[in-house]
């Protein structure tokens, strides 16, 4: 994850966080859509997503965590 991070000053692509957290592409846009994964989108419209993030939310899923409820704790 530390290789990711620094790769881009924009923050994760939706593939690079896919990566790391070993699901598909179509995930990471699900769950962005539904509010468990924060990003933002770029002038060209790609999806953003912070590498602490990232490793926050692979975190809750190791431990077995919903990860429906982070999105209350999430902040823009």
């Amino acid at each position: 994850m530390e290789a990711a991070r620094s790769k881009s000053p924009l923050g994760l692509s939706t593939s690079q966080a896919a990566q790391a957290l070993g699901v598909s592409l179509g995930t990471i846009r699900r769950w962005s859509d539904m509010g468990y994964l924060e990003s933002y989108r770029t002038p060209g419209g790609q999806r953003r997503f912070s590498a602490d993030q990232i490793e926050q939310f692979l975190v809750t899923l190791q431990r077995g965590g919903d990860p429906s409820q982070r999105r209350d704790r999430m902040v823009s």
